[in-house]
């Protein structure tokens, strides 16, 4: 192979030798006798011990890991003790007599299945999973843990998929590049690679075939790895490496434009420590507080006074700046024990998000009165949006709510198509909306967004995804309402101008996305942006509009 393609993901250059991610442990044979009647309890007992030495060894990296790594880690570690993994292991092993290493693969691989068949983001748990079963076994066989590659230079590092336990553990002076054969857009890979300013590469066929120490050349905008390298591709990888540690800062205050103008950059964040990042990133507020943290793991709902406790520790961050908040985005394809309904063919395009009060409305009004409280005590600017409102009523509906409780500004996220299409009529009663490019994408698309098989079609610069955003915009500005991009669209420096070129009033990212965007905004007009998201909507498909951009770009 000298050259193939996959699905870009972090833009960027690296030239390097390619490293690959250890090998995960083989699957156990299914072939092997049962195990005799008394030995089964003793075999059985092997299984929590060695989870319990798996989990203590993410909790023991954790404890080393600085910034967001941790919290990856210990999540890794609560999986590996997981009740209902384990459990069913050990009947396996007592009922039928199945050999420890074969009874946990087959359990994981019956709650990963379970996982991808809810689709949406508890698809992406089902590698998760594995990957907690890779390193049991490994321990049952006194076999070293799936890890990183141990290596004397820097290299490029490929692999069939990353875990949450890779991924939180990469060091950026070590590794150049990333590059997986499966993965999305929005897998744990590409969404790592953005926030440590890594070229990535996804969903790309045959990068598992280059022998180990091959040297290759990756670019994280087209989606390309070659084998054949020229002295201008080294030269500027080279430089681009260099450059990397100095990426621009964003000092806050909003981006201005070469013709004056100016545009604000928010966050988007998950968790009080999330909300110290952003702040130290200098975010000008925050364009969306996922506020699932506060629910998730949990067998009933937080209180009112929980959730306002929580809510006010991250507003006091951001006094007198705009932070919008997200009511709870659950249900069918994000199951929690108190929103739980029947079993769904189809969740993504089940009961979640906004449509779960139907059946549990003192869910939604728990958390609106905790928002109220937290707002009330606080001089932050806040708004409030829910997510998956798809009609006018709807929109009123939730609108009617918050005024009650005395929300003055409220709003909602436009995730689907229809929700794009009929803009106006869904505004008339809000005071803001703000875009969520990766489900937009997904239910325009058709298309499984945790799926790499379908990479390539999870893609924000899809012609048809644009239009939709486009008329979204048309519709905020028909109706005087400011239009926020809050999805990963925002977080790349090369879509962020043919945003503001298609209306949107804000953009909402990462943290660490914060200065790219603002750099690459700050060399442009309106004007040439409205060019460029012209230029991006006459192109036949994703490739080339963000070819067509690319070439645009001063």
């Amino acid at each position: 192979m000298s050259r193939c393609h996959g699905v870009p993901v972090s833009p960027g250059l690296a030239v390097g030798p390619v490293r690959l991610l250890s090998a995960p442990a083989r699957e156990p044979s299914a072939s092997i006798p049962p195990l005799p009647e008394p030995q089964r309890a003793r075999d059985a007992q092997r299984i929590p011990a060695a989870a319990a030495e798996v989990a203590q060894d993410l909790h023991e990296r954790a404890s080393r890991a600085e910034g967001p790594a941790g919290g990856i880690l210990t999540a890794s570690a609560v999986m590996a003790t997981d009740p209902v993994l384990l459990g069913d292991a050990q009947e396996r092993v007592r009922r039928c007599g199945t050999a420890a290493e074969r009874a946990i693969w087959e359990a994981a691989a019956q709650i990963a299945d379970e996982l991808i068949a809810l689709g949406g983001p508890m698809a992406e748990r089902a590698a998760d999973v594995r990957d907690i079963a890779h390193r049991i076994i490994a321990v049952l066989r006194g076999e070293p843990m799936p890890g990183l590659p141990t290596a004397d230079e820097p290299y490029v590092l490929v692999a069939r998929d990353l875990a949450p336990a890779d991924t939180a553990e990469l060091d950026p002076t070590q590794v150049l590049a990333l590059v997986t054969a499966e993965g999305g857009p929005l897998s744990h890979t590409a969404i790592l690679a953005r926030r440590l300013r890594l070229p990535a590469v996804v969903a790309a066929p045959g990068v598992l075939d280059l022998p180990e120490g091959t040297r290759v050349h990756v670019d994280g905008s087209t989606g390309t790895i070659s084998t054949e390298i020229t002295a201008a591709q080294e030269q500027r990888a080279a430089l681009a490496l260099r450059e990397r540690p100095s990426a621009p800062s964003y000092p806050g205050g909003g981006v201005q434009f070469v013709d004056g103008t100016r545009v604000l950059l928010h966050a988007n964040i998950g968790s009080l420590a999330e909300a110290r990042e952003a702040l130290a990133a200098g975010a000008d507020g925050v364009g969306l507080l996922r506020t699932e943290f506060l629910f998730l793991d949990r067998e009933h709902a937080p209180d009112i006074a929980e959730q306002t406790a929580c809510y006010r520790e991250i507003l006091e961050l951001f006094p007198g700046r705009p932070v919008v908040v997200r009511t709870l985005d659950a249900g069918a394809d994000k199951p929690l024990p108190f929103l739980s309904g029947p079993a769904e063919p189809n969740p993504a395009l089940g009961v979640r998000g906004w449509r779960t009060t139907a059946a549990h409305p003192e869910v939604l009004t728990d958390q609106l009165d905790a928002i109220a409280a937290a707002a009330s005590a606080s001089s932050a600017q806040v708004h409030v949006i829910a997510p998956m409102i798809t009609t006018a009523d709807e929109a009123a509906q939730f609108t009617a709510q918050c005024r009650a409780r005395g929300l003055v500004s409220t709003g909602i996220m436009v995730e689907t198509p229809a929700a794009a299409l009929q803009a106006e009529q869904l505004l008339a009663c809000c005071d803001l909306a703000s875009i969520g490019t990766n489900d937009l994408t997904q239910y325009t698309t058709a298309a499984d967004r945790q799926l790499g098989a379908l990479a390539a079609l999870v893609d924000p610069w899809q012609t048809a995804v644009l239009r939709l955003i486009q008329a979204t915009c048309a519709g905020g500005a028909a109706t005087r309402i400011p239009i926020g991009v809050c999805g990963e669209a925002a977080a790349d420096p090369l879509l962020a101008p043919v945003l503001i070129g298609l209306g949107a009033d804000s953009l909402s990212m990462t943290p660490s996305a914060l200065g790219p965007v603002a750099h690459a905004l700050g060399r442009l007009s309106r004007a040439q942006m409205r060019d460029l998201a012209a230029r991006a909507l006459s192109a036949p498909d994703a490739a080339q509009a963000r070819a067509v951009a690319r070439q645009a770009l001063p």
